[in-house]
This record gives C-alpha cells, structure tokens and sequence, in this order.
C-alpha cells in the first residue's frame, strides 16, 4: 500500500532501527522509557489481548477455569520466550550471534510471545479454517483468512491504542518479531518461499488446495508496506523467508508450551486416559523393528492398532525433517514420554486433590526446564527451522508430545462433533452479517465498529486496485479495479475483521440475536 501520509496514517509510525529504539523516550502516555517495553505494554493493554481470555485453545472449560485459553497460553509462552532470550542475549557463546543475526532482546521476544495469537478468531483453529474458506470461496480475498496474518493486521491497523489510531504504533523489531511465517499467501516476497526446493515450514501449498499460495503466512496484501518496514533492519542479515532471532525465540516458545500444557489440561479432565497411551507406546517400542517393516498402506488401514500411528508419524518426519530425524534419538524419545508421561502422571487420575496438583505441576516445570536448556541458536539452519532450535534430543520429545495430543484428544470423535457444530455456527454468523450489510433499509443501524470496518478496507482496497491491482485478483484471474468488486472485497475484509474479534460465547451470543432467540437485546460496547 502506498505510504502517502496524506492518505496512510500508518505511514507516521515508528519506523526507526534497532540503534534508534534504544535511544528513544516514551510519550506521556506510557508508563515506560524503553519503546521494547512500551510495545509490549500496549500489547498487553490491549482489548484484543483481553479477549483472548474468551477464544479457546482447544475446547471450551465451559467457565470452570481447568482448560488454558488463548490468554493464559500466551502468558506463559512469554514466560518460556523471556527464559529463552535472556539465555541466548546473556551467554559469551550465542551473543555476539544473536546480535550479528539482527538482535535477540528479551523485550521484544516477550512482546512478540504476547501477540502472537490476538489474531486468533473465536473456537481457534477451526474458526480459522471457517473464516479462511468463506473469505476465499465467497468473497475472492485471494489471501483468505489466517491467524497469523490477522493478528499482524490487529497490530498494524485495526487496532486504535497507538497514537496515530492506526494500530499500536510498535517498533519495527518487534512487528518483525511476530512474522512467524515472513512472507505473504502470494507474491511477496519474490522468489517466494513456496517455490523453494524445500519450502521453509508453512510455506508450502496445501495438497488439497494447489494453487492457494502458502498454507501459513504472516500478512496480507492489505499491511504488506508494514511488513516490508518491519523486515527492512534485517535485510543482509537473514535470507528473505527466514524468521528474526527474536521471531524464532517466539515460535520456539510457543511450541514448548503447546507440547506440555495441553497435555496437563486433558489429563486434568480426564480425557488423557493412561491405557490408551500406555499401549501405543508400549507396542511401538516393543515391536518397532516389525513395524518398521510393515507396508503404508497397511499402517494406514490399521492405524487404530496400537503403535501403528506412531510409527506413521517417524516414516512422516523422515519424508518431512530429515536434516535432524535419526531413528535411536526418536526411540530415545518414546521411552522418555513413556516413563514420564504414561508411567508417571497419567498413572494415577486427577482428582483434584494436593498431591495430584503437585504431579501435575512438577511434570510442568521439569518439562519446561528439559526443553528450555535443550535450545540452541546456529548460524545456517535448515530452510524447515529458526535460527533458534531444539537440539535433536528434545526435538523428538516435543514431536512425540504434539502426538499423544493429537492422536488421544484432537481426533477424539466427540470433538469432531463438538467442532463441527462451531464451524456450522461461525458460517452462520458470517451470513447473517453479509445480509445485514447489504440490506440498504438497515444500513444506518449497522453496528458501529463493523461500519468503521468497511470503510477501513474500502480505503485500503482501493489504494491498493489504483496502485498494485496485481494484488488483488478476481475469479476470472484477473486484476480487480472495478468499484464494485473493490466494495465486495472490503464488505469480506470487514466481515472476517469482525467475527475474528468476537470470543467465543460473543459469537454465540451474536448469533441468538441476530436469529431471533436473544431474550432482550445484546449489547457489548467492544462488539456493537
């Protein structure tokens, strides 16, 4: 997008270096003389980091406060990204190429940490497959919907808390620190990652939609002046589709987190049953070299046999990550899980009681220090990790981690169909919205926030069609300049803008108003 003052605010924001920032001084209106710790104060002050108290991690508590929501997963992957950084920025080895790679501050991964799930829209990564299909498929935003990229747009533009009331107003290190996937769906940046050899992870199409664009990326045509601004200090420094230091000690944080908390979350309630573990582990240990042999088609039919899924997932990291798989360390792994996990926590039920609260919190902490001391930062990774990176010993326990929580909760048929009803809800909610919106009778009692909305994207899609149309493209495949496909764009952007900020009982509230089961009117100032 252009960055004419005249017609960008954003174009006044602080775009000063790394050398610059420390040297700057706050407004009055900061609590803070640091501008890394008035970034992440902002952030934290923030109504759409409040919300994330409202968005699910993986399913709801139901309001009983067992279950880590958005928020209190974010608050401790920025404890995890503080440790990680401070140990990196603090240490002879990792310092001076930390600071060769760009810089690695604690308040900047820490801010990053905070953000990096704002954009996460209501019931989490299935809102985001929802949100992302009708933005596509309906309304041609050829970039879709992705919670990474949305939150780098909350951060850069929908977002009032910044001065100029165009975003927060952060330094350009730590915008550049949340581009978990620095690129965009398309085109930018060029050569684009996902024509790579070995595309970087995310980069890639997904199989079943080719000619998408990357499956993960960190912003959308709308903030890609932002992003260019972002990644500017870094140019010669990193290959242009590698993350900051700052942004790896995020990704790498967030990915420790996710491999030990929701594991503790489903063992609370029962869900994470010992027996079912216990056997798949078991199996594979005890029959691995017979496993090993078996053909994938057989291991696919019969994946519900006790260690036959854990052994598609070692074949699935060979194809994958074979720049740091070795077969004895991932063994190594399963043993580890297994007397840990299994033969430890899950071992006795959670019942609420002391000691079980000591269990689960001492598997916790030992979990996070293990991973923590397993991080190391290199000079040339490989083009699928961050210069920040577990050293192969602990890389294979987090993979065998993520398994157990995929394979015993996430495919779980009971939240298929829980997950189903939440997808049918958020689809619902975006027609009922589109209608609102075109029904000119009603337009002047539009909500509010979803009115500014429009006509924000309005403003940025038509910058963009009168300046770079390549980067909005129709579904003849052509150029879009016309006003009216300019109109029908800006109505999805502020459409999937909207639901994207909702929680989760907002979105069910919304939608019982708008169909008619509300028993009074509903009101939210946030929302309406």
């Amino acid at each position: 997008m252009p960055t004419n003052s005249a017609e960008d605010p954003r174009a006044r924001r602080r775009d000063h270096d790394r050398q610059d920032a420390r040297a700057a001084r706050s407004s009055a209106a900061d609590l803070a003389s640091s501008p890394f710790r008035i970034d992440r104060d902002r952030i934290a002050a923030s109504p759409f980091f409040a919300r994330l108290g409202g968005v699910t991690q993986v399913v709801s508590a139901g309001g009983a406060g067992l279950l880590h929501n958005r928020l209190t997963h974010s608050l401790k992957v920025a404890q995890v990204a503080r440790a990680i950084a401070e140990r990196l920025a603090g240490s002879p080895d990792t310092a001076e190429l930390a600071e060769k790679l760009g810089g690695c501050d604690p308040d900047v991964a820490e801010a990053a940490a905070l953000a990096h799930d704002l954009g996460h829209p209501p019931f989490g990564h299935l809102g985001e497959q929802v949100l992302d299909r009708l933005a596509r498929h309906r309304y041609g935003l050829a970039d879709g919907f992705e919670g990474n990229a949305q939150t780098f747009r909350i951060l850069t533009t929908t977002d009032v808390r910044g001065p100029a009331a165009i975003g927060l107003d952060l330094t350009a290190a730590v915008r550049a620190a949340v581009l978990k996937y620095p690129w965009a769906r398309l085109h930018v940046p060029d050569p684009h990652p996902s024509a790579m050899r070995v595309p970087p992870r995310g980069a890639a199409e997904p199989e079943a939609s080719p000619g998408t664009g990357a499956s993960k990326f960190s912003a959308y045509c709308t903030e890609l002046d932002d992003f260019a601004q972002a990644r500017a200090p870094f140019s010669g420094r990193l290959e242009h589709w590698q993350q900051t230091v700052e942004a790896s000690v995020m990704d790498t944080a967030d990915d420790i987190a996710y491999a030990i908390h929701d594991l503790q979350d489903f063992h609370r309630i029962g869900v994470l049953q010992h027996a079912s573990v216990a056997a798949e582990l078991g199996q594979w240990s005890a029959h691995m070299a017979e496993l090993s042999e078996l053909d994938a088609g057989t291991l696919a039919a019969e994946r519900r046999k006790p260690g036959y899924s854990l052994e598609r997932l070692r074949r699935r990291m060979h194809a994958k990550d074979r720049w740091i798989v070795d077969d004895e360390a991932f063994a190594m792994a399963v043993a580890r899980v297994r007397g840990e996990l299994v033969d430890d926590l899950l071992a006795g039920a959670f019942d609420g009681s002391i000691e079980a609260e000591q269990a689960t919190a001492a598997f916790s902490a030992r979990w996070t220090a293990r991973l923590v001391d397993g991080v190391s930062l290199t000079p040339s990774p490989s083009t699928r990790s961050g210069h920040v990176m577990l050293r192969p010993a602990q890389w294979h326990e987090v993979q065998v981690l993520k398994f157990v929580h995929r394979r015993f909760v996430l495919l779980r048929p009971d939240l298929a169909l829980h997950q189903r009803g939440q997808a049918s809800l958020v689809s619902t909610l975006v027609d009922a919205l589109d209608a609102w919106l075109v029904d000119r009778d009603e337009a002047s009692r539009l909500p509010r926030r979803l009115h500014d909305l429009v006509e924000l994207a309005h403003r940025e899609y038509s910058l963009l069609a009168r300046d770079t149309p390549e980067l909005l493209v129709g579904a003849t495949g052509e150029p879009i300049r016309g006003q009216d496909e300019v109109r029908g764009l800006a109505r999805g952007r502020a459409v999937v803008d909207f639901v994207a900020s909702l929680t989760d009982k907002q979105a069910v509230s919304l939608l019982d108003a708008l169909s008619g089961r509300a028993s009074q009117p509903w009101s939210d100032s946030f929302v309406l």
